[in-house]
């Protein structure tokens, strides 16, 4: 059993997927200590085959294939459930496009040592002069920092970073976080903290938020423009479903 698991969600990557960062990450000491679950959703192109020659491979590599395209929130729950059982302490999720490398994870590995054991390790996008590169659109930049500030006075907890695809979970919160289906598809990151406040009303004291030292905005997001604007109803429709 490795030190810890890492959720891969892929619908119509086969393409987009770094290969070769991957193999690079997967030959290394630090990265085959790691274990990978590929979660394949319902894609239309040749991603399926990708993935299982990655799984052939790599002993550390598994592939969970959904048969139908379900959204990430819901394949990385469906990636969660299928590990809480497993020994790993921490289950974490990443995005297929690799915007943050995968050396980050054992940045994030290391924060999990603290005392007390974090609930939740989140990698944060803060671009700090000498220490990391983060290219990153200005428009999305802004648009991040006022979402970030309106999260942080709903929950009262300073964040400053909730959409970085790049996060470690305590395994054994994992199940109630990830028991129920997420109400939102792109803002399941959001309606983590606010099931993890109900979970434990001292969670702020468990939830650390880690700089990234690098992270790119890759083309071909499958969020599009549009949702931006929409983004505040689904963003209310979290905050009240959770204050009731």
């Amino acid at each position: 059993m490795q030190s810890s698991l890492i959720i891969i969600p892929c619908y119509n990557e086969s393409k987009r997927l770094p290969i070769s960062q991957y193999e690079s990450f997967f030959n290394s000491k630090k990265g085959s200590q790691l274990d990978f679950l590929f979660v394949n959703d319902g894609s239309s192109d040749n991603t399926i085959e990708v993935l299982r020659t990655l799984e052939q491979k790599y002993t550390n590599v598994k592939v969970l294939d959904l048969d139908k395209n379900v959204g990430k929130a819901e394949a990385i729950r469906q990636g969660m459930l299928r590990s809480v059982d497993l020994d790993y302490p921490y289950l974490g999720y990443f995005d297929a496009d690799l915007a943050t490398p995968l050396e980050e994870i054992n940045r994030l590995l290391e924060m999990t040592k603290k005392t007390p054991e974090p609930f939740l390790v989140m990698g944060s996008r803060v671009k700090l002069l000498g220490y990391s590169d983060i290219q990153r659109k200005l428009s999305r930049h802004y648009i991040g920092r006022v979402f970030a500030t309106v999260v942080s006075n709903m929950l009262k907890l300073s964040v400053y970073d909730t959409q970085c695809g790049a996060k470690l979970i305590q395994r054994k919160v994992a199940f109630s976080l990830f028991e129920e289906p997420f109400l939102s598809k792109w803002l399941f990151d959001v309606e983590l903290l606010f099931r993890l406040k109900k979970y434990d009303k001292n969670f702020d004291t468990r939830v650390v938020e880690v700089p990234i030292q690098k992270w790119e905005d890759v083309a071909g997001s499958k969020i599009s423009t549009s949702y931006f604007l929409k983004a505040p109803l689904d963003l209310l429709r979290i905050y009240f479903s959770y204050n009731k």
